[in-house]
């Protein structure tokens, strides 16, 4: 099977925001409680941070990392959260019918963003709670001293100010199963004046709408329109959620859901402009796609778990090679939508449907979907390039017709490289890919990376952390002049990287 391409440098879609490659924590089963935070663990340091755990997101490089919710949010007391812990209340989550002991919080958190190299997205609760609150956890947060609640911080051993400067309005209020569920309206007017109320503290905070929960929503896209309406000028970024699966065991199916993707990210920015021109405004809000991944095995709540235990086993998908393959086209739509997606949080980051797990006591290891997410990290950063591609066609139950090529490269404008990446959606053919290279010099191929497997249901474990993993393809990939040939395994994902 042949499958053609054309990239020119002169053809670009935009520069990759860094927040592109984000990621999320959650109270949430383990994400918090025996993920990122065990005190008396082996590996822990004297904060209670597993060092295996922070070795791993900081090999992610994630750029932002989206807390404390997700449904946890719109119950959340934030001044629970912050202060002495032996002082902290102890609280019934009822999002997740868990016990909340808030000895990791606020002040932890930032903590452990600075011990992992990343920055926070704070969210706010607008389910039990509003705007009052909203304006006092910012000027906690943010303010150097003086006032009330920054002395506050400032007494509780934090004498700067953490300086966040993203933040979520809210989590899936158009959802009935969201603590304070709300009408658009309802919430389009709360969220208006919370957005407000920040931007009076700081005019430069970013601040992200809540969209739908996912497109199936019967308000779907209704509710974005509403939102925006009443918050448009107020906000800076609209959310997406979207969580993708393989119920009926269809892979040809399954490998196609990034079309899925992309027609919603389509749909979302048509509305998101439709607002901006009944507005007259020359304003253009952004996405943020701050959940997404592949979460289709696990259910909650699951009968077979203990209600209000503090860190209970919830919703921990083992991910399978062909879950990595589907999460590596998901990061390719995602890079193909930079123009207006400029932050994605892969949901989430430790245990709970997360690319990294660990162990109470034990291991921490990579699962099959931490290695598209960490080449997409590491190599796509720059500008995302238009690539027209063709390779024959496939039928789908829910997508259409779908290409067995699925591909986008971005370029280093520091560096005169490019990096190709690629996923082949055919289950028992090679793709002989050609392609031409427009308005560079001098490339070679300095690495081909490739992940394959002759089980598409294989996984990674405690026991065996490294069944699933790239390799380097020697000689699979080469250029002559402005032509690059390549071939590309049945079911593999690939990174093909040039340089001059």
């Amino acid at each position: 099977m042949k499958g053609k391409f054309y990239i020119d440098n002169a053809y670009r879609i935009a520069e990759t925001d860094d927040r592109l490659f984000g990621s999320f924590i959650e109270h949430l089963g383990r994400a918090v409680y025996g993920g990122i935070y065990e005190p008396g663990h082996p590996a822990a340091d004297a904060r209670g941070f597993r060092k295996d755990v922070l070795d791993l997101v900081r090999e992610l490089d994630v750029p932002v990392v989206r807390y404390p919710g997700g449904n946890y949010v719109s119950g959340f007391n934030w001044e629970d959260s912050v202060g002495p812990q032996e002082k902290r209340p102890r609280r019934l989550d009822l999002a997740w019918r868990s016990l909340e002991p808030n000895t990791f919080g606020l002040d932890e958190f930032m903590k452990w963003t600075k011990a992992a190299g990343t920055s926070p997205m704070l969210a706010i609760n607008l389910g039990t709670r509003g705007i009052d609150a909203a304006r006092n956890l910012v000027e906690y947060c943010n303010h150097p001293g003086g006032s009330y609640w920054s002395d506050l911080r400032q007494s509780h051993g934090v004498e700067s100010p953490y300086g966040i400067k993203l933040w979520c309005l809210g989590n899936e209020m158009d959802g009935p199963w969201q603590i304070g569920h709300k009408t658009a309206d309802e919430y389009g007017k709360l969220a208006n004046e919370a957005a407000k109320v920040l931007k009076y503290f700081d005019p430069s905070l970013e601040l992200v709408v809540s969209g739908s929960s996912n497109n199936q929503m019967p308000t779907f896209p209704a509710w974005e329109a509403t939102v925006l309406e009443e918050s448009y000028d107020a906000v800076d970024y609209l959310s997406l959620h979207s969580y993708y699966g393989n119920r009926d065991n269809d892979l040809g199916n399954f490998l196609g859901c990034s079309q899925g993707m992309d027609d919603f990210i389509k749909s979302v920015v048509s509305t998101c402009d439709f607002v901006k021109a009944k507005k007259r405004s020359k304003k253009t809000i952004n996405l943020s796609f701050d959940e997404w991944n592949v979460w289709f095995r696990s259910t909650f709540p699951d009968p077979a778990i203990e209600a209000w235990k503090v860190g209970p086993a919830l919703i921990e998908d083992t991910y399978t090679f062909e879950d990595a393959l589907v999460v590596g086209s998901l990061l390719i739509t995602l890079l193909k939508n930079a123009d207006r997606v400029k932050i994605a949080c892969l949901a989430q980051l430790v245990n709970v449907i997360a690319p990294i797990m660990t162990e109470n006591g034990g291991p921490a290891w990579r699962q099959t979907i931490f290695y598209p997410f960490l080449h997409a990290s590491k190599y796509g950063r720059g500008t995302v390039l238009d690539v027209r591609s063709e390779s024959p066609l496939y039928p789908t139950k829910q997508f259409g017709e779908v290409p067995y090529l699925d591909a986008v490269a971005v370029a280093s404008q520091r560096t005169g490289g490019v990096s190709l990446f690629a996923v082949n959606r055919s289950q028992d053919e090679r793709l002989e890919l050609e392609g031409r290279l427009g308005g560079f010099q001098g490339l070679k191929v300095v690495e081909h990376l490739e992940m394959t497997h002759r089980n598409v249901k294989a996984v990674n474990s405690a026991s065996k952390p490294n069944e699933v993993m790239p390799v380097t393809a020697s000689g699979k990939a080469r250029v002559d002049g402005d032509r690059l040939t390549a071939t590309l395994e049945p079911l593999s994902w690939n990174v093909i990287r040039l340089a001059p």
